[in-house]
């Protein structure tokens, strides 16, 4: 457990590295779902290199695709592909690597970025694998602004009419997005109980950047039957580091020299202090 909290700072320094390089990305949000996704690949599925054309594989799409900078960074760290390469070549002219998802790329099982398809995909998924008696089981993660996308709901109450207990979503629910504040901009308060009222089983996780809780909720996730599972992970955009910390700006934003030095700063701080817990 403690390896991957402090893994946790080395991919988001890999984050910002990335962005750097490639000279743009959405920074906050990678920052506030960076753990969930360590989470997911480390501990909650089954997805390996080496399983990747198994057809028990689990599943996972992306659906918040504008933070592929935190999937890459993920994925590399897994083995699927060399972090060096995919730092120098991120979002440059004819690289593999680009800013949404591309499932050209090893381990990734579909292109995502056009906000409200993530869900709706992995409900087929899910029931693809009902279908053809495969067990596996199907994840994605939606950012909270992306849930004003009315084919989410669709989806929701798809998933709940076919009772589909092999698919669990995940919330990156930080509350800011591009525009401002999700509240401002399209409220989602109570997000719990609108789910619940489509027919999902509901977790919320008071501190989505917090590795034992969300592994937690994942594992709750496994028990429940007949009926989806949603993550509702509280999370902090930009998490790890005091300069873009619960800041909109920070949505789409490449840190001067100044800021990248005190960024890395803080992440290695905190990584430091976990070792004193």
């Amino acid at each position: 457990m403690e390896d991957l909290k402090a893994l946790s700072y080395d991919l988001r320094k890999h984050v910002v590295d990335m962005i750097v390089e490639g000279k743009g990305g959405h920074i906050g949000g990678d920052m506030s779902v960076i753990d969930a996704l360590i989470a997911l690949y480390f501990r909650v599925m089954n997805i390996s290199p080496d399983n990747q054309e198994d057809e028990n594989r689990d599943r996972f799409v992306m659906s918040k695709g504008h933070c592929v900078e935190a999937l890459y960074a993920v994925l590399a760290a897994k083995g699927f592909f060399p972090i060096e390469e995919v730092i120098e070549k991120f979002s440059k002219f004819g690289s593999p690597y680009i800013g949404h998802p591309n499932n050209k790329l090893p381990g990734i099982e579909m292109n995502s970025g056009s906000l409200g398809h993530g869900l709706p995909v992995s409900i087929g998924m899910a029931l693809a694998g009902r279908m053809d008696r495969r067990d596996y089981r199907v994840y994605t993660v939606m950012g909270d602004g992306e849930l004003a996308e009315g084919s989410v709901w669709e989806g929701a109450m798809a998933a709940a009419h076919y009772k589909l207990d092999n698919l669990c979503a995940t919330v990156d629910r930080n509350r800011l997005q591009i525009s401002g504040n999700t509240e401002d901009v399209m409220a989602q308060d109570d997000l719990g109980e609108r789910f619940r009222s489509f027919g999902w089983h509901v977790i919320h996780v008071a501190d989505g950047n917090d590795m034992d809780q969300l592994l937690a909720a994942y594992e709750e996730a496994k028990t429940v039957k007949g009926k989806p599972a949603l993550v509702i992970a509280n999370t902090v955009k930009g998490c790890g580091s005091a300069v873009m910390e619960n800041k909109a700006p920070w949505h789409h934003k490449v840190p001067s020299p100044e800021e990248y030095e005190q960024i890395i700063g803080d992440f290695a701080r905190r990584k430091e202090a976990l070792c004193h817990e």
